[in-house]
């Protein structure tokens, strides 16, 4: 790219989310001048936390609440979050499953434990998630790897494969034989917004179960923007630069660099390149389809959520759906463009783990996501206040305000999140491998010295830093002759 001969700054990253954050800071620390620019008047993309003036004091996390991939992450474990003051709490259980007729299953740390109370189906979850929970860096290897290079420990990825064709086929009703066993696992794949069975849910579901037995399923304390503040002061630290308020139409309103870094949907990096951008790339990079979407409500609480069960309490992340049946019949209908009589709802109470998120009065925030389809103008509070309340007899007398964001209006504090897509694209088998286009360098943003660094590249959605990681060491090979990455210890 001509605009190299006479640079400002060597790179220039559009987008503050953690893979922005992350690859601005990778640079940072190997010498070069770097500066981010942010559309938002704050920092963070995915992972911010907000006073939305919902009562005094709460502050609520406005998308990632729970962060199982942030201590898995390669990047963020050498970066060190808690020798930076970032306290991940872990409540007593990783995720609960609440059922009709007052039953409810709880994924606790404990392997042992949580097979203990799956009763007949103990023995079976253990020899799923076991193995895998015991090998978490091999885990993350293949689950969060860049889609080309090849796995470290075959063993564990082997593992990892064999349980997700089982959970991702016709097959995925063979292992368990309990109504609350089949329900656990089957909540954690609708993270992925997909149909069920499918290889992209169960691909989650056994790496984030694996994960809930291994490092867990942590919360930060004061709320997910902690990590979004750590890796900023680092970038500062080391001589970068954050301009907030700042949203790009062209490339000519950037300064001149060796390097761009877009933590941006392809589609707005199309939209900033403009006739710059070959033909074929900018064809193929618009052919990237939006996924499912999430609508967010956010609740304030006079206490807690009432739940029948009350060990599900216990847990930082409630997956309210009901039985298999019923969550496959849910996400069915999102793929099919309705929406569901019982929405597939994730809710999150950081106050299960942190006491510093209550209020005055002893208010709390509760966070909840309802899977309905893309671009949908539904104000979702009612049918998720109906869906807590099904477990939760009561869950209404503790509401003291709400909040909901349609997912059709996802994309005004966050412009990823087009039509309330949280997860920068499509997630689907093809388009893990061939995200956000089916080329080898996925990273690439089809200019030379431009690249990609968002959810919409491997390894995807997630915070964990990995694909502004993955883009930022490619920049410093192809740009800057630097083949050694530097070291993101404190």
């Amino acid at each position: 790219m001509s605009r190299a001969r006479s640079t400002e700054v060597d790179a220039v990253v559009v987008g503050s989310g953690p893979g922005g954050l992350a690859a601005a800071v990778t640079l940072a620390r190997a010498g070069l001048s770097v500066q981010v620019v942010e559309a938002q008047d704050t920092i963070g993309g995915g992972s911010r936390t907000l006073d939305l003036g919902l009562a005094d004091g709460v502050l609520h996390d406005v998308c990632s609440a729970v962060h199982p991939l942030a201590v898995a992450s390669p990047f963020l474990q050498s970066f060190d979050l808690e020798a930076r003051g970032v306290e991940m709490l872990a409540a007593e259980a990783a995720y609960a499953q609440p059922l009709d007729g007052g039953r409810a299953a709880v994924a606790y740390r404990s392997i042992e434990r949580t097979a203990d109370a799956l009763g007949p189906d103990g023995p079976a979850w253990r020899r799923l998630l076991g193995p895998l929970s015991t090998h978490p860096d091999g885990l993350v290897d293949v689950a969060l790897g860049d889609r080309r290079s090849m796995p470290r420990d075959l063993g564990t990825a082997v593992r990892f494969g064999l349980g997700v064709l089982e959970q991702g086929s016709v097959a995925w009703g063979a292992r368990f034989r309990t109504e609350e066993a089949a329900a656990l696992l089957t909540g954690v794949a609708a993270h992925a917004i997909a149909p069920m069975p499918s290889l992209t849910a169960a691909g989650a579901a056994v790496m984030l179960a694996a994960l809930a037995h291994g490092p867990g399923w942590p919360i930060p304390r004061g709320g997910s923007q902690s990590i979004v503040d750590a890796l900023a002061a680092d970038l500062r630290a080391h001589g970068g630069s954050i301009v907030t308020g700042t949203e790009v139409h062209d490339l000519d309103e950037l300064p001149r660099a060796q390097a761009y870094l877009f933590d941006t949907t392809p589609r707005t990096l199309v939209r900033v390149l403009g006739r710059r951008l070959p033909g074929r790339a900018a064809r193929s990079f618009a052919r990237f389809p939006a996924g499912n979407a999430a609508a967010k409500v956010d609740f304030v609480l006079s206490g807690p959520v009432p739940w029948t069960r009350p060990e599900v309490g216990l847990a930082g992340t409630v997956h309210v759906g009901g039985s298999r049946a019923q969550m496959a019949a849910a996400e069915a209908a999102v793929a099919a463009g309705r929406h569901a009589e019982h929405p597939m709802v994730l809710l999150s109470d950081p106050t299960t783990a942190d006491a510093t998120r209550f209020g005055a009065g002893g208010l709390r925030p509760l966070w909840t996501y309802a899977h309905v389809p893309n671009g949908s103008t539904l104000d979702l509070t009612d049918a998720v206040t109906r869906q807590v309340e099904r477990f939760a007899p009561g869950f209404r007398d503790v509401v003291v305000a709400a909040r909901c964001v349609p997912a059709a209006q996802m994309s005004e504090h966050n412009a990823n999140y087009a039509g309330g897509d949280i997860a920068g694209g499509a997630v689907s088998l093809y388009r893990m491998f061939a995200r956000p286009r089916p080329v080898w360098d996925p990273f690439d943003g089809g200019l030379p010295g431009v690249y990609l660094c968002s959810a919409s590249v491997p390894p995807g959605p997630g915070v964990h830093g990995l694909g502004g990681w993955y883009a930022a060491t490619r920049a410093l090979r192809s740009r800057f002759g630097i083949t050694q990455p530097p070291s993101l210890a404190p």
